[in-house]
């Protein structure tokens, strides 16, 4: 098949839909903003619930891009796309046009910037980082805070970001809790010493194999949590973070001292995304995220007809979700191309 398939966005859902389609015969151009793809996986270290280094994924990916008929175009951001008889014009930043037969959009989603929580103190005080900012330290094999001391205690703040109405973002971002549970116990392996309490709403482990990693962390790590909304974060004398909140199980207020705090932030649609929606017409969610045309039998089908979504660019999804709905994205491709031929 001579058909050209377009796929905007290099992480994993970009990545595994250009491998798949590649190997249904198709001629893929796959267009990343950055340097190279892979996303966010990039700057991971290990990924839940069995903590294999994303290093393997990536290799996979690397591998089933790397085929004949797939070409990469990296530093170049589509914004806007163009409807015209069963074909579409694909434009860049620069002013570049493409053409394809057929597009999915895998933007994949941005980390909320916690710095929007001023209470949090990001930005504000040194040793207050997020999730992110730990997954480098766990790749650089060092954790450490800002003058280079090693932390013996460590706070960590669930749904920043999610769940709050303050900013916007009323929908759960469904991989905080998680990804908490998985840096408590990454931090208590680099640190046997150290010990970490985590600050939650509720726990919400929904997942194979989530709610055992969370008894885990508890059982064999030793992790505190409390339940109970940070509500104010502020440096002590001592250069300590103290933290305000409340330990709603037991109903008493709560302030306490860290050496180091890290919150977990949420996701939300990225900023390619929205404006690549904005421009070429494309619905919107409530949660802000793209909204397929069916959410029960067209979570892959966009408003147009011929572009398609694949990824958590229409909802938060851990890696396995992410690579499944590629996989429903090529599927789809197919029966279209199928039928336009027809």
């Amino acid at each position: 098949m001579e058909k050209h398939v377009v796929v905007i966005g290099g992480g994993v859902a970009g990545m595994e839909a250009a491998g798949h389609l590649q190997k249904s015969g198709f001629r893929v151009s796959l267009f990343e903003k950055e340097e190279k793809p892979g996303g966010h996986l990039n700057d991971w270290y290990k990924l839940f619930p069995d903590r294999r280094r994303s290093s393997e994924v990536k290799e996979y990916l690397d591998k089933i891009t790397s085929e004949d008929g797939i070409k990469i175009i990296t530093g170049s951001i589509i914004d806007k796309i163009v409807s015209d008889k069963n074909q579409f014009r694909i434009s860049d930043k620069d002013g570049k046009e493409y053409s394809a037969d057929a597009v999915i959009i895998a933007t994949g989603f941005d980390l909320f910037k916690s710095e929007r929580k001023e209470e949090y103190g990001y930005g504000i005080y040194d040793n207050v980082i997020t999730s992110a900012d730990l997954e480098k330290m766990f790749r650089s094999g060092s954790i450490e805070l800002a003058d280079g001391r090693i932390p013996e205690t460590v706070g960590i703040v669930h749904c920043v970001g999610s769940r709050d109405e303050k900013v916007g973002n009323l929908y759960c971002s469904k991989l905080c809790c998680v990804t908490a549970v998985k840096q408590a116990i990454e931090i208590r392996e680099h640190l046997p010493s150290s010990k970490v309490f985590c600050f939650y709403m509720d726990m919400r482990m929904g997942g194979a194999y989530y709610e055992e990693l969370y008894r885990e962390a508890q059982e064999e790590w030793g992790v505190n949590f409390i339940r109970g909304k940070v509500s104010e974060v502020s440096e002590a004398i001592n250069n300590k973070l103290v933290i305000k909140s409340e330990d709603t199980l037991a109903g008493k207020p709560l302030k306490m001292q860290v050496d180091m705090l890290v919150l977990m932030a949420g996701m939300e649609m990225s900023e390619g995304g929205l404006k690549l929606s904005e421009s070429s017409g494309l619905n919107k969610g409530n949660n802000r995220f793209f909204s397929p045309a069916d959410h029960h039998f067209g979570s892959n089908k966009s408003n147009i007809k011929g572009i398609f979504y694949a990824g958590t660019c229409t909802m938060p999804m851990n890696i396995t979700e992410t690579i499944s709905h590629a996989r429903a994205a090529v599927s789809d491709v197919i029966d279209y191309l199928k039928d336009s031929k027809a």
